[in-house]
């Protein structure tokens, strides 16, 4: 009998990284009924992260909350609570991409994230985990830090309105009254490394994933940068930070909050307890729905297959596309080329799930 450790990140858009396990495992234990299989969803901190850590963390609690979404209709979600008092927020719940149809890269904000910060904050959590991923917004964070307790004001003393466009009307930042962070302070979840300004910046690169066309990408880049200029001056180094691009510069705003920055993936891991259970094993089994070039930079996907070999154990990889080598990887799998298509796999990925867990038991024989 074989220990097999299950761990992929989410397949964007077709299946979460607790389904995806789930239909690895199904297809794994109909070819070997006998193995141990252990489940632990991954995230990058992106969509997904807080249902890989209410999966993965016995005792953790949905905490739900209305908040207002992306363009401020009510949107019904939940923060997550862990049993040593840790609440993780995650923004692509609150403030996302997926919520908007069409998309509103001008005025699409996160205040909905602040908002369930604040409930998370009000219920008294000992540390934050905020996950940064699958944004709609490119606000800087300023509506999450107006519901914190920021001013955000117009020449007129009067607050500007929520998103990227009312930042151009921004006169006057004031941010001394924003809440507290908790006891033991709040972390971000991301691997995105870009910083707000500048070509490699929340505009210029994630503007156009948001609906944004170049010349609209040029008034976010301004908007943001007009932010950057008017915060406290000690804090406006924090704009070339590592990260305070991720999330349309959410980032930039946690930063200037307070909060620090840490490792999407490698965090997700270390508190879903994943190196421990790795420990042992026969097989790690990880994935995502595209691995390419940016694969290794961090993403779910490498940071497993990093922990499976420092424990000496072979990794498998299931992807919806590869299109990059996979190197480090003992196997490959990837569900176009079982379905087909492109189109198939994305039509029934669970199907191909499962059928790529059944594959990589036949060759473990």
């Amino acid at each position: 009998m074989s220990r097999i450790v299950i761990a992929p990140d989410s397949f964007k858009g077709t299946a979460s990284a607790a389904d995806a396990a789930a239909a690895l495992a199904a297809g794994w234990r109909a070819v070997r009924p006998d193995d141990e299989l252990v489940e632990r969803p991954m995230a990058d901190g992106g969509e997904g992260t807080l249902d890989a850590f209410a999966s993965a963390v016995p005792g953790a609690r949905r905490m739900p909350v209305t908040v207002r979404g992306p363009v401020s209709e009510p949107a019904e979600t939940s923060w997550l609570l862990l049993p040593d008092g840790t609440g993780v927020v995650e923004l692509a719940s609150t403030s996302g991409l997926t919520m908007l149809d069409p998309l509103e890269p001008l005025d699409a904000h996160s205040a909905g994230f602040g908002e369930a910060i604040a409930a998370a904050l009000d219920a008294g959590v000992e540390r934050l985990l905020l996950a940064l991923g699958g944004s709609a917004c490119s606000d800087g964070g300023a509506g999450a830090l107006t519901v914190l307790g920021g001013w955000f004001l117009d020449d007129s003393g009067a607050p500007v309105p929520l998103g990227n466009r009312g930042l151009a009307l921004l006169d006057r930042v004031d941010l001394s009254g924003v809440r507290p962070l908790p006891h033991g302070g709040a972390v971000i979840l991301g691997d995105v490394t870009n910083p707000l300004l500048g070509g490699l910046g929340a505009a210029a690169v994630f503007g156009p994933q948001k609906g944004a066309d170049a010349a609209t990408v040029d008034v976010l880049e301004a908007n943001l940068a007009r932010l950057a200029d008017l915060v406290p001056t000690a804090m406006q180094p924090l704009a070339a930070a590592a990260g305070a691009g991720a999330a349309g510069g959410a980032g930039f705003g946690l930063l200037a909050w307070g909060a620090q920055m840490g490792g999407g993936a490698a965090l997700v891991a270390e508190t879903v307890g994943l190196p421990e259970v790795i420990v042992g094993a026969d097989l790690v089994i990880t994935g995502e729905g595209r691995f390419d070039g940016q694969s290794e930079a961090g993403k779910a996907p490498t940071v497993v297959a990093g922990l499976a070999r420092d424990a000496r154990v072979p990794t498998a990889l299931v992807a919806g596309a590869i299109t990059a080598e996979p190197r480090g990887f003992a196997a490959s799998v990837a569900l176009v080329d079982l379905a087909g298509s492109g189109a198939a796999a994305m039509a029934e990925p669970l199907r191909w799930l499962e059928a790529a867990g059944a594959a990589l038991a036949r060759a473990s024989d």
